[in-house]
């Protein structure tokens, strides 16, 4: 009797593992209807023959990432809609948003993560939906956080791949050179023009690839992320910022709140950056109107006087990115561009924005992606 009961737990457990294994590989693409509409908020300046920096300003959501078709559906859309309104050419610069390729962690998964509550449960079904994979990258995983280095360490090769794919190839199919936002990868590196991931620590970072679809240089790491991230993310070991040339000339670039820092704006004047484009991101539907928190990562600056709570998040965004603010910096002119839309329950915010001659320039929300040109 014992040994009949043995046999039927076994073999009920066998089925219940194969049963489990087998829903793990199930992976159905929905139909999903993107808002593609995109408008031209700010459009500076005339064509000189010079270039142009264009931000997109992206409205995504998780169901975006379920494939990479509808992502570059969506993306190529914006693109268009650009190019329709002449202000692509063979000398522009596309920027994109800080962070939009960290969210092709959730690229290919199954329905219910798409359907979570909130982005705790969305991680807890991109875990259990990759058993093997997770646990692999749970026993690699360092600093304070683990469970949040897991989720992104657990899928860093195939969002390398996924990263080059698709912003290279929208950078040779629209003829551009394209700063691809950024993305969190352990140890990214660049080998013969493609962007792989490595097996060290986590760093935020942002790729150029030029009209050929080739990544260039190296990829810029963030210098100092925000105390919180800073217990998955790593700031940049080098503390090194990268120039670029493109055809349009020297291109810096600063991810996030690194443009918040004089110093990083000397040491772009110090390798002639002619142009600086800023990935930025924040989280909270209003914070963009919220009091200003101060800096998030080191104490402020001597140079600095604003004080948190003085101004608005978004008026410190603009006073601090010091973007051809003479002498601070001797760039001609620069970019920085928001995503909107939700992940969840978290909301992504900030208005992107143009700078030059030491002013900015910025449109008021709407419900839809948003273009903003400068012409240089």
């Amino acid at each position: 009797m014992r040994t009949l009961i043995g046999c039927t737990l076994l073999i009920a457990l066998a089925a219940a593992g194969g049963g489990y294994a087998y829903w793990t590989e199930q992976r159905e693409v929905g139909h999903y209807l993107s808002d593609l509409r995109v408008e031209l908020a700010i459009n500076d300046g005339v064509d000189s023959g010079r270039g142009n920096l264009l931000g997109i300003e992206a409205q995504l959501s998780p169901r975006d990432y379920q494939s990479l078709a509808l992502l570059h559906l969506k993306l190529a859309a914006y693109m268009s809609k650009a190019r329709d309104a002449g202000l692509l050419n063979d000398k522009t610069i596309v920027v994109l948003p800080e962070h939009i390729g960290t969210w092709l962690m959730f690229r290919g998964e199954k329905n219910e993560l798409y359907q979570a509550r909130d982005l705790s449960e969305a991680m807890h079904w991109l875990a259990i939906s990759n058993p093997l994979t997770f646990t692999r990258a749970w026993l690699g995983a360092v600093g304070e956080s683990r469970l949040n280095d897991a989720h992104l360490r657990m899928k860093a090769a195939s969002m390398a791949a996924d990263y080059q794919t698709l912003f290279g190839g929208l950078a040779k199919e629209f003829g551009v050179t394209l700063v691809a936002g950024s993305i969190a990868l352990p140890d990214p590196r660049i080998e013969n023009g493609t962007l792989r991931a490595g097996t060290g620590p986590l760093y935020n970072s942002s790729v150029v690839f030029d009209r050929n679809g080739a990544a260039q240089g190296k990829p810029q790491r963030q210098l100092l992320p925000t105390y919180e991230e800073q217990t998955y993310i790593q700031p940049s070991p080098d503390h090194q910022l990268n120039v670029i040339d493109t055809p349009a000339g020297r291109l810096g670039i600063l991810v996030g709140s690194d443009s918040w820092y004089p110093e990083n704006y000397r040491s772009l004047n110090e390798q002639q950056a002619q142009f600086i484009a800023v990935p930025a991101f924040i989280t909270g539907k209003d914070t963009w109107q919220k009091p200003w928190g101060g800096y998030k990562s080191v104490s402020t600056p001597s140079e600095i006087s604003l004080k948190p709570g003085e101004v608005s998040e978004g008026a410190a965004w603009h006073r601090l990115t010091l973007i051809s603010s003479v002498p601070t910096s001797t760039a001609e002119a620069g970019i920085t561009v928001f995503s909107q839309g939700k992940f969840w329950n978290k909301h992504s915010g900030g208005q992107s924005f143009i700078s030059r001659n030491g002013l900015t320039s910025h449109d008021m929300p709407v419900t839809s992606a948003r273009l903003l040109n400068l012409w240089l």
